[in-house]
């Protein structure tokens, strides 16, 4: 099927900024990676492909995204503790998701009714330092950036709902449910929605960011997680983990206009720089897919062990796809999808952001 020719993706923004790291960075800039198990934000310089620096006390950290002004970053934690408890510290020869998984409490169903809370940290990227944290309503799974830079969205996937997050006054500003089991959200270029996967009902919600009222679901293939939206924001790619497709969604018409199937357990989704191809990591094939939008040709490549997260680096040919098994990333060519080579990052890497040097 012919799906058009999209463009440029919002998942993977890359921010214009001069960074105040004492580090020298190169001018193409950083990409920020969350290390949940080492409960740390690793920092990779993009013209060396490899690690420059880190950022610690974010623990169990998985979602992560930048503000457009390239000042922030702002870090959901996986890990639930009680209201007003401290971030607790993880024990000496634990892991940092063995030690979320010990204070992981139950949910009561409620969107925003339950007992427990984690936190959301902001984080100076020319500081390299936590400078604020914010208590929500339950674990934080993927986070998103409104286009201005003035509102975060965290997903909860065990409370079923999501949060909205004032960034100039640090306040939640609303917490609402969503259906079963949010896992990503993107928002629109213009910033007036906010598009949910819903892994547990199969559905894709779009949100009013003026109301926060849930203006439709779409019903997609099994499991929707990981979301990239055009750039012109009229087609949202979404990552159906069980059945091993994506569905393309035509968000003006508000329906499926076609599906691409991939392979086993997928996860990581972005696009090319010119919108043309899409990349899909397969979990459980161990490969990475590029799929062809105008004319949807396939290629892939055998990529080892558990392909997880990716993010397609822009301006510069490279895409980074981290590794559920080893602690590393691959370095991948966009055209040929040949291995470049290898960065270790000393744990499994989450929800990637670009932050470029000028």
């Amino acid at each position: 099927m012919n799906y058009g020719i999209r463009t440029l993706a919002l998942g993977a923004m890359a921010f214009a900024v001069l960074m105040g790291s004492g580090l020298p960075v190169a001018a193409g800039g950083v990409v920020y990676i969350p290390l949940g198990s080492a409960g740390q934000i690793v920092v990779v310089d993009v013209e060396q492909d490899r690690v420059v620096d880190h950022i610690d006390g974010l623990p169990a950290v998985h979602g992560l995204a930048g503000t457009p002004d390239g000042r922030f970053l702002v870090a959901g934690s996986y890990e639930e503790r009680e209201p007003g408890d401290a971030v607790p510290a993880k024990p000496a020869g634990m892991s940092e998701d063995e030690h979320a998984a010990h204070h992981a409490r139950p949910s009561d169903g409620a969107a925003g009714g339950g007992t427990v809370v984690s936190t959301v940290s902001i984080v100076s990227i020319g500081e390299r330092a936590v400078m604020r944290r914010i208590d929500v309503p339950g674990a934080v799974h993927h986070v998103a950036v409104s286009p201005d830079g003035g509102v975060a969205v965290v997903t909860h996937p065990n409370q079923d709902a999501i949060s909205a997050i004032d960034l100039r006054s640090h306040k939640v500003l609303v917490t609402v449910p969503t259906g079963p089991l949010p896992n990503f959200a993107v928002f629109s270029p213009d910033g007036r929605q906010v598009y949910v996967s819903n892994a547990g009902d199969d559905t894709v919600s779009t949100f009013d960011t003026a109301s926060w009222e849930v203006l439709g679901d779409i019903a997609v293939g099994s499991s929707p997680e990981h979301l990239v939206l055009s750039h012109d924001g009229g087609t949202l790619y979404v990552n159906n983990v069980a059945d091993g497709t994506v569905s393309v969604l035509d968000l003006r018409a508000g329906q499926v206009a076609g599906t691409i199937s991939v392979g086993d357990t997928l996860h990581g989704v972005d696009l090319s720089d010119d919108g043309r191809t899409l990349f899909v990591s397969a979990l459980g094939e161990d490969k990475l897919t590029a799929v062809n939008l105008l004319t949807g040709a396939h290629r892939s490549t055998t990529l080892g062990p558990a392909p997880y997260h990716l993010a397609v680096v822009r301006g510069s040919g490279k895409i980074y796809v981290s590794s559920a098994e080893e602690p590393k990333l691959w370095v991948v060519d966009q055209e040929t999808l040949e291995v470049r080579g290898e960065i270790p990052i000393g744990g499994k890497g989450h929800q990637m952001v670009q932050v470029t040097g000028q």
